[in-house]
Formats: structure tokens, C-alpha cells, sequence
């Protein structure tokens, strides 16, 4: 049975977004190579809801004493973890802004993050009480950052909050971190050679790793 992606968008840019052109790529590369359906949701153009009062209190309650209001304040959630049920491989498109994740990137992971649902909480486990529910799932993050150096070793690797947040989020989407492979054009902001070979390398690499996912 073919493999199913599920395309996450956070840039806040309809047009001209690096990370949309590299979902492009890897999209029709994944469709190319025999890969299944695919899914999108947009949490840039149309943000989730941000956490409040109400939705930590449904989502602490026992699903069987759900009031009506608190099953439509979890809703969203309900709908945005089905999305990352049904899907094998997860391509999450995650620009640099100001060195961390977008804050629609964020809600989307608040909304994920579900005791009971995506993790398990027991304190029975000592100091590692949080196990994941979801496995098996593939992730890669293809990313756009201004400036440049920032993987391990890089001149701005202690800048960058976005790497190590998704790695240590990846859990609740049943993807282990350390398989995930982050794909990120740097030098945007500088324009030059150097941007355009990190551009490159990113459409390439983007190509192939859609290729090496679906089958």
C-alpha cells in the first residue's frame, strides 16, 4: 500500500516563501517516485487556535465526562492529530523567525500535544513519566533561515531555537528525532553566491529525499 504524506506549512508568506517552493519539490518528487495520497494543512495563512483556560481543562477531563462545549474546544485538536494519524511521512515546513519556530508552528504543536491521546503521562515510569502513543512515522523539515552557520559547530548554532524545539517535539507526532532530517536554506537575507548554492542544495536534497521517503 502506497505511503501517505501530510504537508505542514507555517510560512506566513503566500508568495515568495522558500519553504512553500521546497514542499513543491518535494511534493511532485514524492508523486513521481509512486508515493500515495497527500494531505496539506496551512497553520501560516490560517493559525490554529492558540492554548487557553478552557482547552487545558478539556483536555485534562476524562473523555467520557466531556461536556459538548469542551468536545468542540478540542475539536480543532481532534482534527489537526488525525491528520498526523493518518500520515507515514510528515513534511514540515518550518522558516526561521527570529531563530526560533513561527508562532503558528507553535499553536499547531500545542494543539498535537495530548495526554491520553498523542503521549501518556504515569509517574509510575520516575523521571521519564512522558511516553509517545504515536510511532512509526518519517519526518522531514524543510526550513529557510536569513542568516547562516546554524547547525552543530555553526558560528550560530547557540542562535538556533528552531532545530532542537521540533527535534524535541517530534514525539508527539510519532517521529523519532533522530532519523528526522532538517533541509535549510541559509544566506537568504544575503542574496548572494552563497544563497544560491545553498538553494540549490536544498532543491536537490529536497528532490531526493521525497524520492528515498515514499518508497
Amino acid at each position: 500500500m502506497p505511503k501517505s504524506l501530510l504537508i505542514i506549512h507555517s510560512s506566513a508568506r503566500a508568495n515568495r516563501s522558500l519553504t512553500r517552493e521546497l514542499a513543491q519539490i518535494f511534493e511532485e518528487s514524492w508523486t513521481r517516485s509512486g508515493g500515495g495520497a497527500v494531505g496539506h494543512r496551512d497553520v501560516g495563512l490560517t493559525p490554529p487556535a492558540i492554548l487557553n483556560e478552557d482547552w487545558i481543562a478539556a483536555a485534562f477531563t476524562d473523555p467520557s465526562e466531556l461536556t459538548d462545549a469542551q468536545k468542540e474546544t478540542l475539536a480543532e485538536s481532534d482534527t489537526l492529530i488525525d491528520e498526523i494519524k493518518s500520515a507515514d511521512v510528515i513534511a514540515l515546513c518550518a522558516p526561521m523567525y527570529n531563530y526560533s519556530m513561527p508562532a503558528s508552528l507553535k499553536a499547531w504543536f500545542d494543539l498535537i500535544a495530548r495526554v491520553g491521546v498523542t503521549f501518556s503521562f504515569d509517574l509510575a515510569r520516575g523521571d521519564t513519566p512522558i511516553e509517545p502513543i504515536l510511532t512509526g512515522k518519517k519526518l522531514v523539515v524543510l526550513s529557510s533561515r536569513g542568516e547562516f552557520g546554524f547547525a552543530p559547530g555553526g558560528e550560530r548554532a547557540h542562535l538556533n531555537g528552531l532545530d532542537p524545539a521540533i527535534a524535541a517535539s517530534a514525539h508527539y507526532l510519532g517521529a523519532d528525532a533522530g532519523e528526522m532530517e532538517t533541509i535549510a536554506i541559509e544566506y537568504q537575507e544575503f542574496g548572494d553566491k552563497r544563497f544560491e548554492t545553498s538553494l540549490a542544495a536544498a532543491r536537490s536534497r529536497a528532490k531526493q529525499a521525497a524520492i528515498e521517503l515514499a518508497i
